[in-house]
């Protein structure tokens, strides 16, 4: 589950976002109030979405307090366009700046990136990660050390699966992602190269199905 704090006084707007990116283990907490925001326990949360129009204190102040106190990842989401808003913004160290309106897929594919780019940034400390039971060399996977045997289209899924571990992929997403299938001729065929990926790797309970939407890796 990703925890995201949002900050936008547009009720509707924020609820509307949330419902989209829930889909997506993606957990949306929206304050309408950017002091309230500020005092919700920022450190818990993995990101921030945050309007420029708020009010009682302008978004770039509240923009200035996350990234030097909490150093946490910060989206702008404003339907301000002046220039000097989006120049400010990556100088008080935005990670990305979002005009209003925009479509949530847009939104959703923007924290992706940056979660991979700022997990990418950790792994290079002091600290290790866990080691997953999945590694991808070239054109094989290998599971708890084994090679699986394969197909392309089966290579494709579960390697998307792989590098998304914990986060829903929709099916559009997987289909997409692969050069051997089409949503017309082969979608629904995913069903079935998911059945033989899990028969594969011995183990139903790994790649989870999330109704209405896609699959996951856990």
């Amino acid at each position: 589950m990703i925890n995201v704090l949002m900050i936008e006084d547009d009720p509707e707007f924020a609820e509307l976002l949330a419902e989209y990116l829930a889909q997506f283990d993606i957990k949306v907490t929206n304050y309408e109030d950017p002091f309230l925001g500020l005092s919700a326990g920022v450190r818990k949360y993995d990101l921030v979405i945050l309007d420029l129009t708020l009010p009682g204190m302008d978004g770039l102040e509240v923009c200035e307090e996350l990234v030097r106190k909490y150093d946490i990842p910060v989206i702008i989401s404003s339907a301000r366009s002046d220039i000097n808003d989006k120049v400010q913004s990556f100088e008080l160290g935005a990670y990305d700046y979002l005009p209003k309106p925009y479509d949530p897929k847009e939104m959703y594919a923007r924290i992706m990136a940056i979660l991979n780019r700022v997990g990418k940034e950790e792994g290079k400390g002091t600290k290790s990660s866990p080691k997953s039971d999945f590694e991808i060399k070239g054109d094989t996977i290998y599971y708890k050390g084994e090679a699986l045997n394969l197909t392309p289209a089966e290579f494709e899924v579960l390697s998307l699966l792989v590098k998304n571990q914990g986060i829903t992929q929709s099916r559009e997403q997987i289909i997409n992602s692969s050069a051997t299938m089409s949503i017309d001729s082969q979608g629904k065929s995913l069903d079935v190269i998911i059945s033989k990926i899990r028969s594969k790797i011995g183990d139903n309970k790994r790649i989870q199905a999330v109704r209405g939407v896609g699959y996951k890796l856990v």
